[in-house]
């Protein structure tokens, strides 16, 4: 059954007649006939009653027309809801972001995008690194505001540099400090408070790094998995944090955040996607965040200068 013999039917109701329903639909009698007749043998019934030139519909046939109407308006629905789709009018795109670092762009971007298509939902996934790969992996989200992907998945993602951000180190304010770079060399002694390394391995190893090209291993006294935690630590005095710089955009009110001496160290942050034929959704978006990148780039070197308790960061 093809929805022509649906629409054939329908058209010799609607219009009272084959000969109507041909001038009407601009196809010859015959066919229509045809196709009305192959309609009946596959359901093996009679839709038609033939009386002289007039097709008046049996019981069974009324029972048929009611369900075919349903049909045809749905299978127009779905046309019609095709071609939107088609042309990034409506869909689904989910977005995987760190909130501390997308902090000063990703609302007027998700803003945009939803005035240019309104009709495409959103949904938000907030995680670390670790976790929006794990949404990636069960389709959750389409694009990831992270860390670089890993070697080991770099191969099946593309990526976009979004910024480089430096590291700074987070003190307790009741920390009496009157410099605004801290040697690095100068923290050997410190406990220190990590983001855990299941989380964001490359932030992690970096921080290590760090330490270890200035003289010392870090001793590490907590590894925890939300950069406000470890904030929260620093806070209550259980230890220093050497954290990327987009950190000091968290309310933290009893924390101060300074540059290192030596500052050669940047951290990338990028906008990644799976490495396959983007949706209408997803490319739009990425269209809209080419244009916005050096908004972006702009408003997060604000930001790093409004949250650190100096203007030099």
């Amino acid at each position: 059954m093809e929805l022509r013999h649906l629409r054939y039917f329908a058209a010799v109701v609607q219009w009272k007649g084959y000969r109507e329903a041909s001038r009407h639909l601009y196809i010859a009698q015959p066919s229509i006939s045809q196709a009305v007749s192959d309609l009946e043998s596959e359901l093996g019934i009679r839709l038609f009653s033939r009386e002289g030139r007039a097709a008046r519909l049996t019981p069974e046939g009324e029972a048929f027309y009611e369900e075919a109407i349903k049909t045809l308006a749905q299978a127009a629905r779905s046309i019609a809801t095709a071609q939107r789709a088609a042309k990034g009018e409506i869909g689904r795109l989910g977005v995987g972001f760190m909130g501390f670092s997308t902090y000063p762009f990703l609302s007027d971007l998700l803003r945009k995008y939803k005035a240019r298509h309104p009709g495409v939902a959103l949904r938000l996934v907030e995680d670390v690194p670790h976790g929006q790969n794990l949404a990636f992996d069960r389709g959750e989200i389409d694009i990831g505001f992270t860390r670089p992907p890993s070697s080991d998945r770099s191969s099946s993602y593309e990526s976009r540099l979004l910024f480089r951000e430096p590291l700074v180190v987070a003190l307790p304010k009741t920390r009496k400090v009157t410099t605004k770079r801290i040697r690095i060399a100068d923290l050997a002694s410190e406990r220190f408070v990590i983001f855990q390394r299941t989380s964001s391995p490359e932030v992690f190893d970096t921080i290590v790094r760090v330490c270890n090209d200035n003289g010392f291993s870090p001793r590490l006294h907590n590894e925890l998995n939300n950069m406000n935690s470890v904030l929260a630590s620093v806070e209550a005095g259980e230890g220093i944090a050497i954290v990327s710089a987009t950190a000091s955009n968290l309310r933290a009110d009893n924390v101060h955040f300074f540059r290192l001496q030596p500052d050669k160290v940047r951290i990338d942050f990028v906008a990644t996607w799976q490495k396959k034929e983007p949706s209408v959704a997803l490319k739009s978006f990425l269209d809209l965040l080419a244009e916005e990148m050096s908004a972006i780039r702009q408003k997060t070197e604000l930001a790093w200068q409004i949250g650190a308790t100096y203007r030099s960061i």
